[in-house]
């Protein structure tokens, strides 16, 4: 049997395409109503969210948020007569604030390139990297890019604490817009480039700040590093420990290649950005930095053991004591009254170690150095002195021979200022001597 060839006429075809088009663009408006519905809505409960963790916060002054980002630990320092200089007081961290003119523009394109590429474009916070984030948190996913700009970093480390939160995350979102509402540029990545921690000094010490870091590693002021440095110096803020170059007795480590391997990273960066030319980059990936790097440095401490002890106990007294008149306290109240005396003590041993002071001295250094040696050297001071301890374990006198004691001081009459003094012979055997072992004859008065 033959078959009908199917036939449709233009009109029904027409009718047949409005009604699928009809169909067609009614389901795609209710899924493009449904999807902005659920936008709206998570933008609503996201906001909503983000003022309920941010409720308790009060909204500091701009004076107030000056007073907090310059507000850091700055080493102490010490000087001879004449201003010539003695070292830092000893600090669990070593920092010496500096202005931003006196850094190398190297530095400050690397920290840009490596840090926050959009520093001089948003307003604190960028939303893109944000969301970002907060996908990759909530997913769990493995690879974590990060969020936060340099003035949110600032605002963590100088305002906020290390708490891991989405509360705290919301504090330094909005404390950073309101940071770079009220302050420059220039004087954010200033506060940064001085609070920021770079790992280890030759010294084995810890460093924070350009400046520490810039003397601490390569033996330079901030101002003087090369390309290279300043790639190698602004790669270490992301794990400061593990690409420090020095290890905690200050040794140069066995292995640097994550440091020279973060180098490598933050150079390019520059390149990509336009920093830098090709050529530049080529001479700065064959740098050889293991072989820059500083020299150790012994500790004043180590050098002048009796010197910087008494200058600390000095300084310290007259500090506390310029506290407490400060508030109101007379000499005798502060002289008699031990539970002010350790408040303000206690208040003088932190602005020593914490306040980057300058205290100078009335000692002339080569005087001194002088009758150290004289000190050290002279062996015709008598019989050697002897006392006494008991063995724990057996029970029997053992005797200790060591060189009799010595002391002086040269003071200038007319003004009555210390010149050079000898404070003993050895400020470890001070220190570790058991006096009580001592025989009353031959013991000394501290």
């Amino acid at each position: 049997m033959e078959r009908k060839p199917f036939r449709i006429s233009v009109e029904k075809a027409w009718r047949y395409f409005c009604l699928t088009y009809d169909i067609v663009w009614n389901a795609t408006l209710v899924l493009l109503i449904a999807a902005l519905c659920l936008v709206c809505f998570a933008a609503g409960a996201g906001a909503g969210y983000f003022a309920f963790l941010v409720k308790d916060l009060a909204v500091p002054s701009p004076d107030k948020m000056k007073s907090e980002i310059y507000r850091y630990e700055e080493t102490s320092h010490m000087y001879f007569a004449n201003g010539v200089y003695l070292g830092r007081f000893r600090s669990d961290l070593d920092r010496e604030a500096v202005p931003l003119s006196e850094v190398s523009p190297y530095v400050v394109q690397a920290i840009i390139a490596t840090e926050d590429e959009h520093f001089y474009e948003h307003d604190g916070v960028v939303p893109k990297a944000v969301i970002r984030a907060v996908f990759q948190e909530l997913t769990n996913s493995p690879v974590k890019s990060g969020g936060s700009t340099l003035t949110q970093q600032l605002v963590k480390n100088q305002m906020l604490t290390n708490e891991v939160s989405f509360e705290r995350k919301a504090k330094e979102m909005l404390l950073s817009l309101r940071l770079e509402k009220f302050f420059s540029k220039e004087d954010i990545l200033e506060a940064y480039l001085n609070v920021v921690p770079f790992g280890r000094n030759s010294s084995g010490r810890n460093i924070a700040g350009i400046q520490a870091a810039a003397q601490g590693v390569f033996g330079v002021n901030a101002k003087e590093l090369n390309l290279a440095q300043a790639a190698f110096l602004a790669g270490l803020p992301q794990n400061p420990f593990v690409y420090t170059p020095f290890a905690a007795d200050g040794s140069v480590k066995s292995d640097l290649s994550a440091g020279l391997k973060r180098m490598k990273t933050v150079l390019y960066r520059m390149k990509r950005a336009g920093y830098i030319s090709e050529k530049q980059y080529k001479e700065a990936l064959s740098y050889d930095v293991a072989k820059h790097l500083a020299a150790p440095k012994p500790s004043p401490f180590e050098r002048y053991p009796f010197l910087t002890m008494e200058i600390e106990r000095r300084a310290k007294e007259v500090i506390a004591e310029t506290f407490a008149k400060r508030d109101g306290h007379s000499a005798k109240e502060w002289g008699r009254d031990p539970a002010l005396r350790r408040r303000y003590l206690g208040e003088a041993e932190k602005a020593l170690r914490q306040g980057g002071l300058r205290i100078y001295t009335t000692i002339d250094k080569d005087i001194y150095e002088r009758m150290q040696k004289v000190a050290a050297r002279y062996p015709y001071y008598g019989n050697d002195n002897v006392y006494y301890t008991k063995d724990g374990k057996t029970g029997k006198t053992v005797a200790h021979r060591q060189p009799v004691e010595v002391g002086a001081m040269l003071i200038e009459n007319k003004t009555g200022k210390i010149i050079s003094f000898v404070g003993g012979r050895d400020y470890g055997r001070e220190r570790l001597q058991p006096v009580r072992d001592v025989p009353a004859s031959r013991a000394r008065p501290l």
